[in-house]
C-alpha cells in the first residue's frame, strides 16, 4: 500500500509518499520551512500544498512534535502553544479533504526504524531518540510501540533534557562535536539508568552526522547506533501509521 507521509518539523515540514512494503520513498520530499509562528492553521496549510504538491488522493499520516492522544496534540513544546488542545486530525482532515491519521514524530521515528532500519528484528526493549529542534523519545518492546513518551523533558542536572543536549542546543551554544557528545554522553547514562535499553537508536538530523560524534558515546550494557533510515524515519512511519489500523498513534 502507498501512503503519503508528512513529518512537521520546528523547522521544517516535509512529506514524501512511501511504499509501506518496503519503507521506501516513492517521490524525491517535499520540504517547506515551518511557518513563523507555527500556529494551526499556517501548518495545516503547508499540510494542504504538500498534499497538493503530490496530487494525492489517498491516506496521510502526519507526525506532529508532542503528545498526540487520539488525534488531539496535548502538548507543543517547540512549536506554537496555540496547538494545545488543538483537534490536529480535524485540522488536517478538513486542510487535504482527505483521510488523516496524525502520531507523535519520535514515534513515527521509533515505528519506522523497527519496521525497516535499526531496530528490525531486534527483541527486547529499543529506545528510539531524535536529536533536532528538541530531544523526541520513542520506547518499543519486541516490535510494538509505546507511545507518547516525553524523555526529551527529563530534568537531569537540574536542566531540562533536550535544552542542554538537542542539536539546536549544540547549534546555539556553538558546541564542538566533542563537547555536545559529552552532553549527550550524560543524558544517555540517565536514560539508560532508568531504562536498560538493550538498543538505543540516534535519530534526527544528526543521524546522517553519526561519524562526528559517536565514536566519543560510550555507554556499556547498550549497543547505540545511528538510524539507518535518516532523517526519513519520520516520513515513513507517518506513511505506516496511515496505512495500518494496528500501529498504535495514541494512549489508549
Amino acid at each position: 500500500m502507498n501512503t503519503l507521509g508528512i513529518d512537521i518539523g520546528g523547522s521544517g515540514i516535509k512529506g514524501a509518499p512511501v511504499d509501506t512494503a518496503t519503507g521506501t520513498l516513492l517521490a524525491e520530499r517535499c520540504r517547506i520551512p515551518t511557518p513563523s509562528p507555527s500556529a494551526p492553521g499556517a501548518v495545516a496549510e503547508v499540510v494542504r500544498r504538500i498534499v497538493e504538491h503530490f496530487s494525492w488522493t489517498g491516506p496521510v499520516g502526519v507526525t506532529f512534535p508532542g503528545v498526540v492522544v487520539d488525534g488531539v496534540t496535548r502538548t507543543a513544546a517547540n512549536v506554537d502553544h496555540a496547538w494545545i488542545g488543538t483537534d490536529a486530525r480535524a485540522l488536517f482532515t478538513e486542510a487535504s479533504g482527505l483521510g488523516v491519521v496524525v502520531l507523535n514524530d519520535a514515534d513515527a521515528a521509533g515505528v519506522a526504524e523497527a519496521t525497516f532500519g535499526a531496530g528490525r528484528g531486534h527483541e527486547g526493549l529499543v529506545l528510539m531518540l531524535t536529536f533536532g529542534t528538541g530531544i523526541g523519545s520513542a520506547l518499543i518492546m519486541n516490535g510494538a510501540l509505546i507511545p507518547n513518551t516525553e524523555f526529551g523533558h527529563l530534568e537531569i542536572d537540574g536542566h531540562v533534557a533536550e535544552r542542554r543536549a538537542s542539536d539546536h542546543a549544540r547549534e546555539a551554544h556553538d558546541l564542538t562535536w566533542e563537547k555536545w557528545a559529552q552532553r549527550v554522553q550524560r543524558y544517555l547514562e540517565h536514560v539508560q539508568m532508568l531504562m536498560s535499553p538493550s538498543l538505543i537508536v540516534i535519530g534526527g538530523g544528526v543521524s546522517k552526522k553519526a561519524d562526528k560524534f559517536l565514536r566519543f558515546i560510550d555507554l556499556p550494557g547498550t549497543t547505540v547506533v545511528p538510524a539507518a533510515l535518516l532523517n526519513n524515519a519520520g516520513i515513513i512511519g507517518a506513511a505506516l501509521a496511515a496505512a495500518s489500523a494496528a500501529v498504535p498513534v495514541s494512549h489508549p
